[in-house]
């Protein structure tokens, strides 16, 4: 690694450049990478749910649809918007009584429920069906149409409104979150480091990794909103480390090679590549453990955050040592004292009193395992949104008047006889809930003869191999009421149809719940046993892996338990982030403090010598690190309107913090209390004779120090 070290400092301005230049390729992949914004569409494709939505694409040209509500227009008026609907790009169809009719068939004859569940007051409801799916660029383009042809007399429902809105949202917020994470992350390291410039080129290293990364999704096709908007952050906390590390590395070799520079950084990138490489296989398996679960926005996910860690890795050990050497004069100039202090006297109080911080562990453990596994999550996406969007207005609106929160679509064969499908719908408006039922034989009746309808109406509702049925709810989407509500609707068509298929929002969230909370535990248990393995074959030991895991984990139980007790709904994701991403990047703190209490006592040190020469000289680093974390995740909590980002970056900001006291405390008491055991069963902690004069000379080195 010295010979590529020497490399990169001899060649320090064509590897700057080289950089620059990658960000012009990184820029158009950026530009050109599509934005999902539809969590649902993440759901297997071979479910019912998914495989329905094909069959509702392929049968009636139908995707996506929205409950529109409309205020104030008689009918003919009603019926002249519906028109201007269907001309819009992408709208397929629009379904009320005004437009399948154009108010030629007197509205008396129908029955009088139908004309409650679609008519309040002034208000009418209609059902626009889109040729594509939820979130496509078609979709949310015809969205928009639909909201500028009607101004405020307009109340568009439904996915696909929400994620527009949503991506209007993060459109707005996603250059703040970057804006917000590097200030605040500089801020930190201007405390931390000892120079005031030196911030400057650890946020340009690792931004230039960001841009190659989120360049380098164009080859993905499409990356999740959600995706977007956390890599940034996630990115800059969990690969800023690596820029210190070099940081102090090559001021450690400038004390050796004084008078040359160019040497010092060689050897400090060549310290840097082996020590970086080996602490992100934690990070990245953490990230690639997602990449199993059968919903796949933990594959885009884990992906590009696996990628930026490596993306991180390259940059910090190419491009930040080129700028180091480059503006070195600038860099020296601006130098200052350390503001943080030694902790010496922390790390005392704590070996001190190791036995008190091991039985509040203890004790902790308790109410985290409680909490953990009884806080609340929440899967209805708009449910956290700002109630001043158009979309949860509309919806809002939808439940106060119509009391109707979330509508089901059944496909059934289209043969199916009337007798039947009226049976059918007849069971299903008796279940818990159900407003109302809409099929083609209700809407038309026995009073108008089959043969008189129109075909550009029947197939509105008809086609080849299915039939179209709407029912409607006044379940909320993600309630434990609707799921009921769904299995009950699906026994009674399966009844009658062993091929009809119940789908539509809440169906798929439903069968996002069963199979996340499979998915979950999957993940759980496998970046588990990969990070165990990676700490096993790093140390050689057998019982190491366990303490340092079972101290993240705790870490973990503590940050997700907190929701219970504070009563905080958390996002249905959560605990799959959390229990990865905060297990996969703290765990190097642990990590870092484990490979010093290994080389003390390889030297022939006690325990309690070795346990605290560790925590002091881990200690400042270990604050540092999860400070930086901490300051890249805690600004866009505070700042972003949308529920998810926010509680995730939350929980990852606390979670930092939450890891850096478990391990500084807890840890160095394990060590303490297991320190045979340790030796036992770990390579590299040969027990040497241990005297008090030996100690002593171990004090006065330290002291030096």
């Amino acid at each position: 690694m010295l010979r590529f070290g020497e490399w990169i400092a001899k060649h320090r301005v064509f590897i700057l450049l080289f950089g620059i230049v990658l960000l012009i390729p990184s820029a158009i992949g950026y530009a050109n990478t599509r934005v999902n914004y539809d969590i649902l569409s993440y759901l297997p494709k071979d479910i019912d749910t998914m495989t329905g939505q094909d069959i509702l694409k392929d049968e009636f040209g139908q995707g996506g649809f929205s409950l529109v509500m409309i205020e104030g227009m008689s009918d003919k008026d009603v019926a002249k918007t519906a028109h201007k609907f269907e001309e819009i790009d992408h709208v397929s169809s629009v379904v009320c009584y005004q437009s399948l009719t154009d108010c030629e068939i007197p509205m008396e004859i129908l029955p009088e429920k139908y004309i409650k569940a679609f008519n309040n007051g002034n208000t009418t409801m209609m059902a626009v069906f889109f040729d594509d799916t939820t979130s496509a660029d078609g979709t949310l383009a015809a969205v928009e149409k639909m909201r500028d042809i009607t101004d405020k007399q307009c109340f568009i429902s439904g996915m696909s409104a929400i994620t527009l809105d949503m991506k209007n949202l993060s459109k707005s917020e996603s250059i703040i979150y970057a804006v917000i994470a590097v200030l605040l992350t500089s801020l930190v390291l201007v405390v931390t480091m000892d120079s005031f410039l030196i911030p400057l080129f650890f946020m340009l290293s690792i931004g230039f990794a960001i841009a190659w990364n989120l360049g380098t999704n164009i080859f993905l096709g499409e990356i999740s909103f959600l995706t977007k908007a956390l890599a940034m952050v996630l990115q800059l906390g969990v690969t800023m480390d690596y820029s210190i590390f070099l940081w102090h590395s090559y001021k450690e070799q400038l004390r050796i090679y004084p008078d040359d520079k160019q040497e010092a950084m060689a050897h400090a990138i060549a310290n840097t590549v082996v020590s970086v490489v080996s602490s992100s296989f934690t990070t990245v398996a953490g990230f690639l453990a997602m990449c199993f679960m059968s919903f796949t926005l933990g594959l885009d996910l884990g992906i590009v955050m696996a990628k930026g860690v490596v993306c991180g890795v390259i940059a910090c050990v190419t491009v930040l040592p080129a700028m180091i050497l480059i503006f070195e004069k600038a860099i020296t100039k601006t130098s200052h004292r350390e503001f943080l202090p030694a902790f010496s006297r922390t790390s005392d109080f704590i070996i001190k009193h190791s036995w008190v911080f091991l039985v509040m562990g203890v004790v902790l453990l308790i109410p985290a395992l409680f909490g953990n596994n009884h806080y609340s999550v929440y899967y209805k996406l708009d449910s956290t949104l700002p109630s001043s969007l158009e979309s949860v207005s509309a919806n809002t609106k939808l439940s106060e008047e119509f009391d109707m929160n979330s509508t089901h679509i059944i496909l059934a064969r289209s043969d199916m006889p009337a007798k039947e499908a009226t049976k059918m719908l007849n069971e299903i408006k008796q279940v818990d809930g159900v407003k109302f039922t809409l099929g083609y034989n209700e809407l038309f009746g026995p009073a108008i003869p089959d043969e008189v309808i129109p075909d550009k109406f029947r197939s509105k509702l008809k086609g080849g191999e299915y039939q179209l049925m709407l029912v409607g709810s006044e379940y909320e989407v993600a309630s434990d009421a609707v799921n009921d509500q769904i299995t009950d609707i699906s026994s009674i068509v399966r009844r009658y149809d062993d091929d009809a298929m119940v789908i539509g929002e809440a169906p798929a969230t439903k069968d996002l719940i069963t199979i996340t909370d499979k998915d979950f535990k999957v993940v759980s248990i496998l970046s588990i046993a990969v990070i165990f393995l990676i700490i096993a074959f790093t140390f050689r030991s057998v019982s190491l892996p366990v303490i340092l895991v079972s101290v993240i984990e705790l870490a973990i139980m503590i940050n997700l338990g907190l929701a219970y007790y504070t009563g905080t709904k958390l996002p249905f994701i959560a605990s799959v982030v959390i229990g990865t991403i905060q297990l996969g990047a703290t765990v190097d703190y642990a990590i870092l403090m484990t490979t010093r209490y290994r080389t003390e006592r390889f030297l022939g040190n006690s325990k309690k010598t070795s346990v605290t020469t560790a925590l002091r000289t881990s200690i400042k680093s270990v604050i540092t690190s999860a400070m930086g974390f901490f300051a890249a995740t805690i600004g866009v909590a505070l700042y972003s309107d949308i529920g998810m980002i926010s509680s995730l970056c939350m929980l990852l900001a606390r979670g930092a913090i939450i890891s850096m006291v478990v391990v500084v405390t807890v840890l160095p008491s394990m060590f303490l209390l297991f320190d045979g055991i340790i030796c036992r069963t770990s390579y590299g902690f040969v027990q040497k004779h241990y005297n008090s004069q030996n100690d002593n000379m171990n004090k006065e080195a330290y002291s030096v120090k």
